[in-house]
Formats: C-alpha cells, sequence, structure tokens
C-alpha cells in the first residue's frame, strides 16, 4: 500500500512540476516577445509602420483638412496685410516695400502647408535615426534567460507536494498578471504611433497659422508636440534598456516565486515608466 501511494506522489509531483515550468516558461516567453517587439515597433516611421494607414490619413488630410487650411492662411493672410498697413500709420508713412514683406510670408506660408507632410516626415526620420542609434548603444539583452529552467526543474523536484501545489496556483497568477502587462505595454507602444497618425492627420491646420506672428503659436505648439511624440521613441529605448539591465541583475535561487515577483515587479515598473514617458517628452519640448 505505501508504494502505492509513494507512487501516486510521484505521479502527482510530476504533473505538478511540469505543470509550474509549462507556466513559468509561458511567462518568459510572454515577456520576451513584448519587450522584445517595443525597440522594433518606437524604432519605425508612420510611413512604414502601416503604409495602408498612412496612405488613409494622407488622402483624407490632403482632400479634406487642406483645402480648410487654404480658407484658414487665406484670412490670416489679410489680416496680417491689414495690420501691416495700419501699423504705417494708416498709410501716412506708406512704403511699398511692405507689400513685398506680405507676398514673401505669405509665399511662405503657402510652401509650408503645401509641404507639410514631408515637414511631419522630416521630423520622424530624424527621431528614428535618434532612436535607433540608441538601439544600438544599449548594452545586454532584453530577455529574461530561459537558460535557468532547468536549474528550477531540479529545485522544484526537490520540493514537496504541498509546497509545489502552492507554487503552481502562484504561478498562474503570475502568467495571468504577465499577460495583462503585455497588453498594457502593447497599448501604450500601439496608441503612440495611433496618435501620431491623428496628429499627422490634421498637420496643415496648425501649419497654416505661420503666415501671422500672433498666430504662429498653433503652428509652433504643433511642431513641438511632433517632436515630442518622435523622441517618446528614445524614452521607450531607455525605458526598455534600463529594464534589461534591472532583470539581468535578478539572481534565480531557490526562492523560485520570489524571484518571479521580482521579474513581474521589473514589468510593472516598466509599464509605469511606458506611460511617463509621454508627458516627460512634452516637457522636454515645452509642448502642451
Amino acid at each position: 500500500m505505501e508504494d502505492v501511494l509513494q507512487q501516486i506522489g510521484i505521479w502527482m509531483k510530476g504533473i505538478l512540476v511540469n505543470g509550474i515550468m509549462l507556466q513559468l516558461s509561458g511567462l518568459f516567453d510572454s515577456v520576451n516577445t513584448q519587450v522584445g517587439e517595443i525597440a522594433t515597433q518606437v524604432g519605425t516611421t508612420p510611413a512604414n509602420f502601416s503604409p495602408g494607414i498612412f496612405s488613409l490619413i494622407r488622402n483624407i488630410s490632403e482632400s479634406v483638412i487642406l483645402p480648410i487650411a487654404g480658407l484658414i492662411l487665406t484670412f490670416i493672410a489679410c489680416c496680417e496685410l491689414i495690420q501691416m498697413i495700419i501699423d504705417h500709420n494708416n498709410l501716412a508713412n506708406f512704403e511699398t516695400w511692405i507689400f513685398f514683406k506680405w507676398i514673401f510670408k505669405t509665399f511662405v506660408a503657402v510652401t509650408l502647408i503645401s509641404n507639410t507632410f514631408n515637414i511631419v516626415m522630416a521630423v520622424f526620420d530624424v527621431a528614428q535615426h535618434v532612436i535607433n542609434s540608441a538601439g544600438g548603444l544599449i548594452a545586454g539583452s532584453t530577455a529574461v534567460n530561459g537558460s535557468v529552467l532547468e536549474t528550477m526543474r531540479h529545485t522544484l523536484e526537490g520540493m514537496d507536494i504541498g509546497e509545489l501545489f502552492a507554487l503552481y496556483l502562484q504561478s498562474l497568477v503570475l502568467q495571468f498578471t504577465i499577460q495583462a502587462l503585455s497588453v498594457v505595454i502593447f497599448v501604450i507602444v500601439y496608441g503612440r504611433m495611433i496618435e501620431i497618425y491623428l496628429m499627422t492627420s490634421m498637420a496643415p491646420i496648425p501649419f497654416s497659422t505661420f503666415g501671422n506672428r500672433e498666430q504662429s503659436a498653433a503652428g509652433q505648439n504643433y511642431l513641438k508636440s511632433m517632436l515630442a511624440l518622435g523622441f517618446q521613441g528614445f524614452l521607450i529605448m531607455i525605458c526598455v534598456g534600463i529594464y534589461a539591465v534591472l532583470i539581468q541583475g535578478i539572481a534565480i535561487s531557490s526562492d523560485i516565486i520570489g524571484s518571479i515577483w521580482g521579474v513581474v515587479g521589473y514589468t510593472v515598473l516598466l509599464c509605469f515608466t511606458l506611460f511617463k514617458t509621454g508627458s516627460i517628452a512634452k516637457s522636454i519640448f515645452a509642448a502642451h
């Protein structure tokens, strides 16, 4: 009878060990996949991220938003001409050069809204160059080392059934937590790109304000916001680099669950810092 119970115990122990190892392997794979995709996604320009969406946004912007920007530019140009004439004492000190000045300013404004997408893409090309350069300089792998899984198996095989059952339940919670955090990382990275597309679709309107000094604040703030979105990817890369260093500092010891909870804690910290990158980038470029 004791031999039968012993065999049942060994069988249950094997099931629990295999179940825990399966959960932990899935946990590592989920973290590695999501974190590894961050560097690829943030270093992609809007045109390359999804050519179909970018073409759609560009067509809508040029066919719907650009005519509205042209009307705004016309109104601003007329107001600018009137203001320039009034500034010269109602033609009492009239000088013909102001018309050449007005023509030049209007020409520059028209050129800006005509090349809006080229200017916006130039901003992201610069940001992509910086991000790719940073990616090459960030040392260390972002992957959680899966080679320690075999060591974990030997440690698990030396535990009792009660301990293994408790670890199995905790590993289920850990896997659910990591999957939730993976979704959060996905939302942050892809949400940034959707925000870029939304900002790009309205680009001609703020660009149409550059014809007037007072009204150009809208266009200047728009450019600052686009620079902030572009260089937010650089801050995200820095967060990934810090995360890699912290993860590599975790030593998987006999306290397996404690070590794995450390991985979860650093992943939560990564999500928090990724959320903060947008506000930090805007504060750096004084965008609001």
